[in-house]
């Protein structure tokens, strides 16, 4: 029975690389399996497993969260904060590169949804930095390696997902994630700093009169509402999480209103943009849980054909110590990133690996935040980095894909580098080594 849910485990990993729908995979190939090689009396429970996702309270983030983000897209934010950011770094060789990794930051802190921030800043910032001479590969890689941060910095979606999977706060979560994602944003800025001063030439800054004719449009009003009035936003929402005086979900409601009061600031809310809004906030919502029950009726299935318990006793008979067995899934979660999605990772993997890491006494906070990291490292790295196809798709024809993927190579590093970092310093993000 124990093997047989591992062919199922393999069985849905295959079909999703085959291109059939995840949720639907996920679902009814566990429901065959269930019928082929269980009891009837062991299904019974399973209404009860989903109605216990279904009625999980924290879960009512996600739509809310998502609600914010689409509607700060819509509202213009980006492209203000990315004119205003350029105007205070543009004196600085790299400038306009550092405001994007800048604006990206605060995106992800804004919103949490990758696809939407890098399209958003390609759109916007990609041509100017081309124009104004920025070399190609560091032009597009700084574009990338930005909008990924919203995997990382709170208020994720990724981390939202994590804490339900993992069963830990997602506050906790939140809190963990807050100084290795603005750490990582840092890093960025200093290699962007170090690249600009030593070639000047691949990043130049803006001129002088430009930067002038951008401060005669009344600067300080401008900067107030595309930079103090999100950074308010984001105050209220990550600041009652990490205060406790709101739970994850409380606070993604205050966002979500936030966001919209916003965009009526920004002079972007009518009654088409709010139905564009919902019609995208209940398709993405619907799309995660949709997943969400197909992938709790896989986690029962595989616990009930004994599946987590098999794999628990191959990794204690292999005498793995928590690190290797810690280092062996970081490396599968990585490879997987390069061929499925996030959502599809920790759904499949991460309740599977889950109970050994519980068993060997490691912390799973800490656990959710490498996963996190290490799915913002695949979605960089080619060839089939998620954020390189969604810079390509919007990027103006000039730019080749050697281009992107060469520019790309330094920041992959980088994420390499920090997950590294992360795994042998857990202080980093947990406050004490486990």
């Amino acid at each position: 029975m124990e093997i047989i849910a591992l062919i199922l485990f393999i069985s849905i990993f295959i079909l999703i690389l085959y291109g059939y729908p995840v949720a639907f995979t996920l679902g009814g190939l566990s429901l065959l399996y269930a019928f082929c090689f269980l009891e009837p009396i062991a299904l019974s429970a399973l209404p009860l497993r989903i109605m216990g996702v279904m009625t999980n309270y924290v879960l009512i983030a996600v739509p809310l969260f998502i609600f914010m983000g689409i509607m700060l897209e819509r509202s213009g934010l980006a492209e203000s904060l990315l004119e205003t950011m350029a105007i205070l770094f543009g004196r600085l060789p790299g400038g306009l590169a550092i405001s994007v990794v800048v604006v990206g930051a605060l995106l992800a802190a804004s919103t949490g949804i990758v696809g939407a921030t890098v399209v958003t800043m390609g759109l916007i910032s990609l041509p100017t930095m081309l124009k104004r001479g920025y070399k190609p590969e560091l032009a597009t890689s700084s574009i990338a390696a930005a909008g990924t941060l919203g995997q990382i910095i709170p208020p994720s979606i990724v981390l939202i997902l994590l804490g339900s999977v993992l069963n830990r706060p997602v506050g906790a979560l939140f809190k963990a994630a807050f100084v290795p994602g603005f750490l990582l944003v840092g890093i960025y800025i200093l290699y962007i700093a170090i690249v600009a001063f030593a070639k000047p030439q691949t990043a130049p800054a803006m001129p002088p009169e430009t930067i002038r004719a951008f401060k005669d449009k009344g600067f300080v009003r401008r900067l107030v509402r595309a930079f103090v009035m999100p950074l308010l936003l984001i105050v209220a929402v990550l600041g009652s999480i990490f205060t406790g005086w709101a739970t994850p979900t409380q606070a993604a409601g205050v966002g979500a209103l936030g966001a919209t009061l916003l965009t009526i600031v920004q002079r972007k809310f009518n009654m088409a943009t709010l139905n564009t809004v919902m019609r995208e906030t209940t398709h993405l919502t619907c799309m995660v849980f949709v997943i969400l029950l197909g992938a709790t009726t896989f986690a029962f299935v595989f616990r009930e054909m004994g599946g987590d318990l098999y794999l628990s006793e191959l990794v204690q008979n292999a005498n793995l110590s928590p690190m290797l067995f810690l280092l062996l899934v970081m490396l599968v979660v990585f490879i997987a990133g390069f061929f499925i999605d996030f959502i599809e990772i920790i759904f499949i993997i991460v309740p599977v690996v889950a109970p050994i890491f519980q068993q060997m006494g490691v912390d799973l906070v800490w656990v959710g935040i490498l996963i996190a990291i290490n799915l913002q490292t695949s979605f960089l790295t080619p060839p089939f980095g998620f954020a390189l196809f969604y810079l390509k798709g919007v990027a103006p024809p000039q730019i080749t894909t050697q281009q992107l993927y060469r520019g790309i190579v330094p920041f992959v590093i980088i994420q390499v580098l920090f997950l590294l970092l992360v795994i042998f310093f857990p202080e980093i993000a947990i406050g004490k080594g486990k």
